[in-house]
């Protein structure tokens, strides 16, 4: 679908009360698969995912996303599928973007699930980070950024146990182009503090971390979500960064018996 001068990849599944799914860096919507297909069994939601400009099969125009530009480009979406208020389920930069679609298009949201995330800016060190990365994407290409990202995203126990998961994560870095890859990254660096937004998030939010995740680590995530007006937080076990991809069981529950219960049938 073309969206704000680009084509975006999306997937539709199901109807009813809709929930998007928005990925993380540097993966795609293919992330959300066992999500999808096991909500779509309830028969009771609207299933939506999508890939970022440069990720999966969405393409990109300019050398910076910011994650403002990437709110509006799934404003628009929603818009053009008729859609008028929905969940969002963003996972890392996925929850930078739900900040950031909160603080533009709070209206248009009808409840949040936040994993693996943080409402905090950048420091200087992690700038400084996020520049190295673009600029290792577009001199070595995405299979450099997969080898570099995939200890940090996945938990010690995952790489051990399930090379099947590594290798997915792998291939869907791989269908990133470099030049996306790059852009988000320089974009995630730019995205303003957004902990002034937590006190005044008045829908339905659940917040998750995976138990040993080293990127949001989990505590912090404890921290922020109790500023949230009736949050439920949630600690996935035996997970990493990628708590929805290594234990995919335990999270959907969890995200299917919130969306039960703040929704009702």
């Amino acid at each position: 679908m073309s969206v704000n001068g680009v084509e975006l990849a999306y997937d539709d599944h199901g109807v009813g009360r809709a929930i998007i799914f928005l990925h993380a860096f540097p993966l795609n919507r293919g992330m959300w698969e066992y999500q999808v297909k096991a909500l779509l069994a309830e028969q009771r939601f609207r299933l939506i995912t999508l890939d970022w400009r440069g990720f999966g099969e969405s393409q990109i125009n300019g050398d910076v996303t910011s994650m403002e530009t990437l709110a509006d480009d799934l404003v628009a979406l929603m818009d053009q599928l008729g859609i008028e208020r929905a969940t969002l389920c963003g996972l890392s930069m996925g929850g930078y973007v739900a900040f950031a679609f909160l603080r533009r298009y709070p209206h248009r949201i009808s409840g949040l699930i936040l994993s693996d995330t943080k409402p905090e800016a950048d420091g200087k060190e992690a700038k400084v980070n996020r520049a190295q990365l673009a600029e290792l994407a577009m001199e070595q290409g995405a299979d450099a950024v997969a080898s570099l990202q995939i200890p940090r995203l996945l938990a010690a126990q995952t790489l051990q146990q399930t090379p099947d998961v590594e290798l997915r994560v792998r291939q869907m870095v791989h269908a990133a182009t470099p030049l996306g890859i790059a852009a988000a990254s320089r974009g995630m660096a730019l995205r303003p503090d957004s902990s002034d937004l937590l006190a005044h998030i008045r829908c339905p939010t659940l917040v998750l971390a995976g138990q040993y995740d080293s990127v949001t680590p989990a505590a912090q995530a404890q921290l922020w979500a109790g500023h949230i007006p009736n949050a439920q937080f949630v600690l996935i076990a035996q997970a990493g960064h990628l708590a929805n991809i290594e234990q995919p069981q335990a999270f959907t529950e969890t995200v299917r018996y919130f969306l039960l219960s703040a929704f009702g049938q």
